[in-house]
């Protein structure tokens, strides 16, 4: 494992302080629960580098793209901070491999399971920050998950909000967002709509516009901007 660690900070070009915060971003839980040691799990480190990780992009874009608007840019967070790119950028750096997991997990391909691979990047984020600062975090983003969108980064995301809050509901809860016109106000040819989104049985955000599908759209914008929040 030393040399798995060597050959991780080599790339990243970090020489951790403190190892066993580096260690700790590669405890899964399972595995704690199956060798019964009095070790934390990674999962307050993920916590830490989840909220790292959305300041970071959110800085980034807020910069980088200055016509955009607040729709726009967490649009393109959105597109960027999602379970499929986290875990691209994770098995660019063979983090699967350095995973601590219990045989169950292991037999049942843990190790390249993208929601475990994306919350080991972040879990990787949150060791970094706390051993190196927030500067060499900013550093191993751009390197391994911006340098990923360098199209994206240039042009803006190629789908609308509603399809964004689909793709990322789907992959962080298991559901599907729905939607419900809460108001119809006007007459016929200059109607108003006011919709709200669900997430289970929880509002996310409110839009209106002259169509339903403009109303929609506004409500994912704004149930976006929740979850990332």
């Amino acid at each position: 494992m030393g040399n798995d660690f060597d050959k991780l900070t080599n790339l990243l070009n970090i020489r951790f302080k403190n190892l066993k915060l580096l260690s700790q971003a590669f405890l899964h839980r399972s595995y704690l629960n199956e060798v019964k040691i009095d070790f934390k799990s990674n999962e307050r480190l993920e916590f830490l580098g989840d909220s790292i990780l959305s300041l970071i992009i959110s800085d980034y874009l807020y910069n980088l793209r200055d016509n955009d608007a607040e729709g726009e840019l967490t649009n393109l967070r959105a597109y960027i901070v999602k379970t499929k790119s986290l875990a691209q950028a994770a098995k660019k750096l063979n983090l699967g491999q350095l995973l601590l997991l219990s045989k169950g997990e292991e037999l049942s391909g843990g190790r390249n399971n993208p929601q475990l691979l994306a919350n080991t990047y972040e879990a990787l984020l949150g060791a970094i920050y706390l051993d190196q600062g927030l500067s060499t975090v900013e550093k191993v983003v751009e390197k391994t998950l911006l340098a990923l969108f360098q199209d994206e980064l240039k042009s803006g995301p190629p789908k609308d909000a509603k399809s964004y809050l689909q793709e990322v509901v789907q992959e962080k809860l298991k559901l599907s967002p729905n939607y419900k016109i809460l108001e119809t106000t006007g007459p016929d040819h200059a109607k108003q709509f006011i919709v709200a989104v669900y997430i289970g049985k929880k509002e996310y955000g409110r839009g209106e516009g002259h169509s339903k599908q403009i109303a929609e759209e506004q409500a994912a914008k704004k149930a976006l901007e929740g979850l990332h929040d």
